[in-house]
């Protein structure tokens, strides 16, 4: 705990990122329960590597590397086991009542970023809402920044598609 003490990481500089450490869980999962049992996750093993000497010169980005390398993991068990949408959460997403134009947009994007391949979807989010730097996103990810570049930019084009091809789906219905 010595080094991380001298470079002042430790558990008050954690408790710093946890808000935007789950909103980015949140929008990465989509279900607040999954999103709140990563970021403890992530801040159960900070803290216990901090502990063994583990040097952070970046709090912020070490808590998001570790969260993102814990939701990688978890989708990979899910794949194996073959593990489905839990049934609440279609359930609650269906059971919302008919919403305001404003508010079906905001939905829609929702649907449209989470359509997004993961990859993608990890680096539009860290960049868009998070506010990342193409370097901190990179760092986070264990990727070249050219790498998170072009991923952003096909993330961007992605959604242009989908957003353009839902605004004129739902100009047929109009008509």
């Amino acid at each position: 705990m010595e080094n991380a003490r001298k470079k002042g990481v430790g558990g008050p500089e954690l408790a710093e990122h946890v808000r935007s450490l789950r909103r980015y869980a949140i929008a990465l999962t989509g279900d607040a329960s999954e999103a709140d049992d990563l970021v403890q996750e992530s801040l159960v093993r900070a803290l216990a590597r901090i502990k063994e000497g583990a040097e952070v010169r970046n709090a912020r980005t070490y808590l998001f590397s570790i969260l993102h390398n814990l939701r990688v993991d978890l989708l990979a068990r899910r794949t194996r086991r073959g593990t489905a949408l839990p049934l609440e959460a279609v359930e609650h997403r269906l059971s919302r009542p008919a919403e305001q134009p404003s508010r079906l947009r905001h939905a829609e994007l929702a649907l449209a970023i989470d359509a997004l391949p993961e990859q993608q979807r990890a680096v539009l989010l860290l960049v868009a809402l998070e506010g990342a730097s193409y370097q901190e996103v990179a760092e986070i990810l264990s990727i070249p920044p050219g790498t998170v570049m072009s991923r952003l930019s096909r993330a961007r084009k992605a959604l242009r598609a989908l957003m353009e091809e839902s605004a004129v789906t739902n100009l047929r219905r109009m008509t």
